[in-house]
């Protein structure tokens, strides 16, 4: 009941301030013309959505696939640790809008800046998450394989990877909802194609309830994502 709540409470204040004339409809549009233009307009909507769909999938597999082994080799090896675990925090420190024209400028306005995006978001949270989770580790599971021996890629599948598996799901909960984002962004600088493009046609045309209808459309597919990742990783018991 509070989450419906949570989202009709909102809506009704949107509603109340178009519906009084408090604030005019090029800068907020109604949610009735949102909707109406989520239906009227889904043939131009969903290619679109689509296309950012498959730029944040490929980015966030791309970006698990990273994270995961940057993860594994800096808890493999100190020197690693203390070479990529300063680069991967100064890599959060530049705001990702600064790097979306370079990207664009290396990788051209296809498919592979928007992707460079998302994984520039996805890999830290991944990577961080699963790294301190290694190193986590409790004492007994270390002194375990301290005596039997065991070679250290053994040891870290075998008995430290299982421990660290929660914060590994704790970190891409947190990449599932910055990924589109990234695409988002990487659509804003240069694209022809996805719903980041979208919103900024929708714009210079003054369409407004186009763009919010887009705008929804990212929110939506946020929350399904978060919402698949976090069934998917439960069942993994993560």
């Amino acid at each position: 009941m509070s989450r419906i709540l949570a989202f009709l409470l909102p809506l009704a204040l949107w509603q109340a301030l178009t519906g009084l004339g408090l604030v005019a409809p090029f800068i907020l549009p109604a949610p009735v013309d949102v909707a109406r233009v989520l239906w009227t307009e889904a043939a131009v909507i969903v290619p679109h959505a689509g296309v950012t769909l498959r730029e944040v999938l490929t980015g966030l597999a791309l970006g698990l696939a990273l994270g995961v082994s940057l993860a594994v080799a800096m808890a493999l090896s100190s020197f690693l640790s203390r070479l990529l675990g300063p680069l991967l925090s100064a890599s959060q420190a530049l705001p990702v809008f600064v790097l979306a024209p370079v990207l664009t400028l290396w990788l051209g306005y296809g498919l592979g800046p928007k992707v460079a995006m998302v994984v520039l978001l996805v890999v830290f949270p991944v990577a961080s998450g699963l790294y301190d989770g290694l190193c986590a580790t409790p004492e007994p599971v270390r002194d375990l394989a301290r005596i039997t021996r065991a070679h250290p890629l053994r040891a870290l599948i075998w008995l430290r990877l299982p421990h660290a598996l929660p914060h590994l799901g704790a970190g891409l909960r947190i990449a599932v909802t910055y990924a589109p984002t990234g695409a988002v962004i990487g659509e804003w600088v240069g694209a022809s194609k996805g719903l980041g493009y979208l919103m900024l046609m929708a714009n210079a045309r003054m369409r407004t309830e186009l763009m919010f209808a887009a705008l929804i459309v990212i929110v939506a597919m946020t929350l399904v994502l978060n919402l698949a990742t976090s069934r998917a990783l439960r069942r993994f018991g993560m």
